[in-house]
């Protein structure tokens, strides 16, 4: 089982704009950049995979450990975006939940879904292309809309959020607590 703490997304000490924009040279890091979107063109244009977005994971020394394209089309999986995919395709490259030390390079701002992955899955940062105000102004992929609903408190949101049987999934979290703290 994975090393358990506790928040440590939250408690993690993140590299800052400046490191990642410092890691590699600005030609290196366009490279990987321009491979993010020419991922988001395979992804929207040529394979008609999903929509036109693309991402790349590098780790600390350069190195490309996964490509992603946007596969909501040819998975019928409206969680296919490409930074999802990638992310999930470099995990299972190092075999690890955690891709410290590596940078995801986007085509484009991540959406909501595809930033709170990178959060979980811990990258040092977060590399794009086109804003979010582009693909909202461009193509109509406005992100908004979810942003202010995810700050709203369940009972507010518009997709109807209800809790049930909270008894039973609360001794479950309990104990999976109690057994990672006897396992560290």
């Amino acid at each position: 089982m994975a090393a358990y703490g506790r928040h440590e997304v939250e408690r993690r000490a993140w590299a800052t704009s400046a490191e990642i924009r410092d890691r590699f040279p600005e030609s290196r890091a366009r490279e990987f950049l321009l491979r993010a979107v020419a991922n988001a063109r395979r992804a929207g244009i040529e394979e008609r995979t999903g929509f036109p977005f693309g991402a790349v994971i590098v780790d600390r020394d350069g190195a490309v450990v996964a490509d992603g394209r946007n596969h909501v089309f040819a998975n019928f999986d409206p969680t296919a975006h490409a930074e999802v995919q990638a992310i999930r395709a470099a995990c299972a490259a190092l075999k690890v939940v955690e891709l410290k030390g590596c940078i995801l390079y986007s085509s484009s701002e991540p959406c909501p879904m595809c930033l709170a992955a990178a959060y979980w899955a811990g990258v040092d940062g977060v590399v794009f292309g086109a804003s979010a105000a582009d693909a909202a102004e461009i193509n109509g992929f406005d992100d908004a809309f979810l942003y202010g609903q995810l700050a709203e408190p369940a009972s507010a949101r518009r997709l109807p959020t209800i809790g049930l049987s909270r008894d039973e999934a609360v001794a479950v979290l309990k104990a999976y607590d109690e057994q990672a703290r006897e396992e560290s």
